[in-house]
């Protein structure tokens, strides 16, 4: 009876397919408020008069605790202890509390001249709910890939993984293309983080129904050796560390995310200053990059788990990369036709890199170790989200504004995005390189990231 039951759950396409879906549009609410405020730096200039560097603060926030108060890594542990109901649930309350506390700090008008360890008070207090949203999302984020390989380990792991990428892309889609008519529509530049805290409260309801089929997946698998995980036990970390395979792929994960989230808190931006796109109508460029993401990292995804190539993969998307952000650093070349161009191909090497990254991870490090080893990778891309958006600010205001004036009460900066290009090119080759070292240990050690993922 008991195996019969599996076999109607687990093995049942129906039964993972579902929770794929649900847990997967948890993750699109909070992808949807994590690059919300990309396009609306301008407005955030103009109307509440931050400057580069307050923006490339605030931005950076979102790995303050994960990184210094190491909280992905106990998130990590949590979730290998714990199990994926307690810690999806907590993650995704923390969101919301962030969100609210983000929405409430940008919806209000703090006096003139106040501050918080030296930072304006409104920055302070955004700042402080992104981090605290910043945790949740990234304690979610491995959530969700343990949930994945829970129910598709040894099935069609890359595929799914690509298409819980792809839904939440289609948050950062979002992102980029409706804030700033929202926020013009309402005259308001906190209104789209409004609605971004109800999707979210939505999210939550999701998940909560997913903790449902969880339970019943567990009942179905009670008597069964095959499916019973070893107790994850501290000394794991120890052993996860010592893995040099961990650590290319590791390093390899924040340079290459160093070198697209935080080009994206920017896109917008240098579409404006560069391309001479309406500031309006400037998100939208950036967000052919997650649409073009939502079919073909599935597409990459099914190819890995069928044909293999995960070493391989990794390396063309690097060379992509380091592509694209050299020929944006390019001066003179300011047609926005070739913005668009770009923009795509970033969403191709965007969608090679993680179709066969996060897959990859499972065979590098053994299922009950999985939590604690997504959140260690996690916690080394938090110090690329968190530092390059705050260096490429710092380099703005430093190096790079070509002209400011006021006009009806609004503050216009113009900037030359030449040199933060240069950085994000730089990024791109460092990637290259652990990607090419990751192949070769692969190689030495025999991982299997070049063949397929279904097992026949």
């Amino acid at each position: 009876m008991t195996e019969q039951i599996k076999k109607t759950l687990r093995d049942s396409k129906t039964a993972r397919w579902a929770a794929l879906g649900i847990v997967s549009f948890t993750m699109l609410t909070g992808y949807f408020l994590a690059d919300i405020m990309a396009p609306l730096k301008p407005l955030l200039e103009g109307q509440l008069l931050w400057t580069s560097t307050e923006y490339g603060l605030f931005t950076s926030a979102y790995g303050w605790f994960n990184v210094f108060l190491l909280m992905l890594i106990l998130g990590g542990i949590i979730l290998d202890k714990m199990g994926v109901r307690f810690t999806g649930l907590g993650a995704a309350t923390i969101m919301v509390v962030g969100t609210a506390i983000k929405y409430w700090a940008i919806s209000t008008t703090f006096p003139e001249g106040a501050t918080i360890l030296g930072i304006k008070s409104q920055i302070a207090f955004a700042a402080f709910g992104y981090a605290i949203f910043g945790v949740g999302v990234e304690i979610a984020g491995i959530t969700v890939s343990k949930i994945i390989v829970k129910w598709f380990k040894g099935r069609e792991l890359a595929l799914a993984m690509g298409l819980e990428m792809s839904t939440a892309r289609m948050g950062t889609l979002l992102a980029m293309a409706v804030p700033v008519p929202i926020a013009n529509h309402f005259h308001d530049v906190s209104a789209p983080i409004l609605l971004c805290l109800i999707m979210l409260v939505i999210g939550l309801i999701s998940f909560f129904i997913y903790t449902f089929l969880d339970k019943k997946l567990e009942a179905s698998n009670v008597g069964n050796d095959d499916e019973k995980e070893e107790a994850f036990r501290l000394s794991d970390i120890g052993l996860i560390v010592k893995n040099k395979g961990f650590w290319y792929i590791a390093i390899l994960c924040v340079l290459f995310y160093s070198a697209v989230f935080p080009y994206l808190k920017y896109a917008a931006d240098l579409m404006v200053n560069k391309y001479g796109v309406d500031p309006e109508f400037a998100g939208l460029i950036p967000s052919l990059l997650p649409l073009g993401t939502l079919f073909m990292t599935p597409f990459f995804g099914n190819l890995y788990d069928r044909k293999g190539k995960g070493a391989t993969i990794m390396i063309i998307g690097s060379i992509m990369l380091i592509f694209v952000h050299a020929v944006f650093a390019i001066p003179g070349l300011d047609n926005y036709l070739i913005a668009i161009v770009l923009v795509i191909i970033l969403g191709i090497a965007f969608s090679l890199v993680p179709s066969a990254m996060w897959p990859s991870v499972p065979k590098i490090i053994p299922e009950k170790q999985l939590g604690t080893a997504y959140a260690l990778i996690f916690w080394v891309q938090n110090w690329g989200l968190m530092g390059v958006p705050l260096l490429i600010g710092w380099v703005l205001d430093k190096y790079c504004i070509t002209s400011e004036e006021f006009i009806d009460g609004g503050k216009i900066v113009c900037y030359d995005y030449t040199l933060p290009m240069i950085i994000f090119t730089g990024f791109g080759i460092l990637a290259l390189i652990f990607a090419f070292l990751l192949k070769a240990e692969d190689k030495k050690k025999g991982y299997g990231l070049e063949q397929p993922n279904i097992v026949k």
